[in-house]
């Protein structure tokens, strides 16, 4: 392969905009444990920036057809890991996600979605032509709903949701059948019924019910919500200032530093702030479909949509729970919350984006 000088063809505009929502994201996590034994955490969370710069380097040098042909290994790995961890982690609110080694506490499935997404990709680009017949239908929902399965059975609903958009967006650029598509999307709403009585826990359908009517249970359930609404609308335009956040600083709003980080970000930085970082997602996710747009073969296609879909729909996720147009699922804001694994993953992906970029000039 010819030596081809790298740092021209990274796409830096992607690079600067994922490190500019991860700084404004640790200045949070500063801010929301300021005075408090939580103020350590932003320490913590800049070493994991930097074990994630190092990991989404590596990921970006390394071919991409070189981590899809180790993908069916590194995907069995990490679901035997995901298998283990209910039955060794110690339960953390409420669910065993965690495997602590040591000092560090590692969440293998946020790890899972990298493998997953290299997996999926991986499978798709082998076939020989476009169309997903059944029997790739069957694979490629098998491959994405086994890491779905497992990290449900920890319970994990919020993470488990994320991996949802990866499957929809590999179904719909694979070319399936709209008839097919149809179908499937009537089976989906005829099972809605079945997750609410039987797969939701008592708590998650009282999130639901208590986002339909957030005066149902304002102390209890609705709690979150009603406190994240208050600290967004309290920001105004300039925000309260940094440390400055009444919510935030006197400890009403619950989970500031993951779920809710952005729920700090608009009472301190007001809506200019909360603004410039959504402009931030919007070039990142822009510049992710982009690399899709002109990738030299399927496979870095399908890594740079599925990137996209997994990271674009988890902000939108967690930042329409914040300003109360979804109900809570426990999903973490990628780059900004506090948590390395989530951290790592994210970056990771990015990774593999810039090296399907950068690589449509070799050759």
């Amino acid at each position: 392969m010819p030596r081809v000088n790298v740092l021209p063809h990274i796409d830096w505009w992607m690079v600067g905009c994922a490190l500019a929502v991860t700084l404004a994201g640790v200045m949070m996590i500063y801010s929301s444990g300021y005075g408090s034994p939580t103020h350590d955490l932003f320490r913590r969370q800049c070493l994991w920036l930097v074990v994630g710069l190092a990991l989404m380097v590596f990921m970006a040098l390394v071919d991409y057809h070189t981590w899809a042909e180790f993908s069916p290994l590194l995907y069995g790995v990490t679901l035997a890991v995901l298998v283990i961890t209910p039955l060794v982690a110690r339960p953390i609110s409420g669910a065993r996600s965690w495997l602590e080694i040591g000092a560090l506490r590692l969440q293998p499935s946020e790890a899972a979605k990298v493998t997953t997404l290299l997996m999926a990709a991986s499978y798709l680009a082998r076939r020989k032509s476009l169309g997903l017949r059944f029997l790739h239908q069957v694979g490629l929902t098998v491959i994405v709903v086994l890491p779905i399965g497992l990290t449900l059975l920890q319970p994990d609903l919020g993470t488990a949701v994320t991996y949802v958009p990866l499957l929809v967006v590999l179904v719909w650029l694979s070319g399936i059948r709209m008839r097919t598509l149809a179908i499937l999307g009537l089976l989906a709403v005829l099972a809605l019924p079945v997750v609410w009585t039987r797969y939701l826990l008592p708590h998650q359908r009282e999130r639901v019910l208590s986002f339909l009517d957030p005066s149902r249970d304002p102390q209890g359930s609705g709690y979150q919500a009603m406190q994240s609404k208050i600290a967004v609308g309290s920001g105004g335009l300039l925000g309260k200032g940094l440390f400055s956040g009444t919510q935030s600083q006197l400890k009403f709003l619950p989970e500031q530093h993951t779920d809710f980080i952005f729920a700090v970000l608009s009472e301190e930085r007001g809506f200019l702030g909360s603004s410039a970082v959504l402009t931030l997602y919007f070039v990142l996710i822009a510049r992710l479909i982009q690399a899709a747009r002109t990738a030299r073969d399927r496979l870095g296609i399908y890594l740079c949509m599925g990137a996209a879909a997994m990271i674009g729909a988890q902000a939108c996720a967690n930042i329409g729970v914040v300003v109360g147009l979804l109900p809570t699922a426990g999903v973490t804001l990628p780059l900004m919350s506090y948590g390395g694994s989530s951290l790592i993953a994210t970056l990771c992906m990015i990774g593999l984006v810039i090296n399907v970029h950068w690589r449509r000039f070799v050759n």
